[in-house]
């Protein structure tokens, strides 16, 4: 179920070179779980945009997007006070409904800002939390400090080495020895895939990176499961591990 609305651009800020994070102010009733994302509505796309929610209130909606072409950079040039048509609670979002004690999250560059929700939704219920953020240098860094903030332990992990653990995210995770009994990612596939390999623990991956049209209807964002073919657009972004074929 999704619900439409006109929302209001509270700010519209960057975050590094390429990567920007916008609030707006409306109905965020239908929005139901962290990882979930929002199809905007632009002005000459024939198709909406579809951008992973960062964080949410009953008031607001927080999104980071980067800016890879047309949309994200018409995107940028909004002004705080204009207006965004949005379909809100798409997806299915990560759940929190698990055994795990000792969560792991494992955000890839843009995959990032999904687990920021999710990361205050575990901590709300008490368990102990771990983040890895992967990036490939240190000048895209970005929410590390604001995960911190929330109490969380955080590694940063980048590929030429400038800043935190040289290497990649799962790099990081052996090397910091981190003891964990369930996680979370989003991120880049070759990521995901690594990680999928690398771990023996159960746990749930954002594929919202591959997500197309927004509504599964191209069809170009199916994954196999054990189940059959999933669209990432409409039966995701997130799928568990245990059902993904790779």
């Amino acid at each position: 179920m999704y619900k439409k609305g006109i929302y209001k651009i509270l700010t519209n800020e960057p975050l590094t070179d390429a990567v920007w994070r916008m609030t707006l102010a409306g109905d965020t009733q239908w929005i139901s779980a962290p990882g979930q994302f929002v199809n905007i509505a632009l002005e000459g796309k024939y198709l909406r945009r579809p951008i992973s929610i960062c964080d949410y209130d009953n008031r607001s909606i927080a999104l980071i997007y980067k800016v890879v072409g047309g949309g994200t950079e018409q995107m940028s040039h909004m002004l705080p006070g204009e207006t965004l048509d949005l379909l809100t609670g798409l997806g299915n979002g990560f759940s929190t409904k698990n055994d795990a004690r000792r969560p792991l999250l494992v955000g890839g560059g843009v995959g990032v800002p999904p687990l920021y929700n999710l990361a205050k939704k575990l901590l709300a219920e008490g368990k102990p939390v771990q983040v890895v953020l992967g990036f490939n240098t240190a000048s895209e860094v970005f929410y590390e400090e604001e995960f911190r903030a929330l109490g969380c332990e955080v590694a940063v992990s980048t590929v030429d080495g400038s800043r935190g653990v040289g290497g990649f995210v799962t790099t990081a995770i052996a090397e910091r020895g981190l003891d964990f009994d369930y996680f979370y990612a989003c991120g880049p596939l070759p990521m995901l895939h690594a990680l999928y390999n690398a771990v023996e623990q159960d746990g749930q991956l954002s594929f919202e990176e591959r997500m197309g049209c927004g509504f599964g209807a191209c069809m170009g964002c199916s994954c196999k499961t054990k189940y059959g073919y999933k669209r990432i657009c409409k039966e995701g972004p997130v799928l568990t591990k245990d059902e993904i074929i790779w």
